[in-house]
């Protein structure tokens, strides 16, 4: 995750990992993270949720990667 390569299903993977941890560390305490003090996993839940949905960016090694191959750069080779 850290320099972008494979960040999607990295990304993916850690939001599942986050959900897992807010039901089985917090949840049975109360429902809700205001409550129960799981706060910080469903935001992290959510932040890798978003990254898994809007990939690694420009500066990624997906992105520098995927510009060999796929888009107008090749095209233009």
């Amino acid at each position: 995750m850290l320099v972008g390569l494979f960040t999607r299903p990295v990304a993916f993977l850690l939001a599942g990992e986050m959900a897992f941890a807010y039901f089985i560390g917090h949840a049975p305490r109360n429902f809700f993270p205001a409550l129960n003090g799981g706060g910080a996993a469903i935001l992290y839940c959510f932040v890798f949720l978003y990254m898994a949905a809007a990939g690694g960016g420009t500066w990624s090694l997906d992105h520098a990667r995927d510009r060999r191959t796929v888009g107008w750069e090749a095209a233009a080779r």
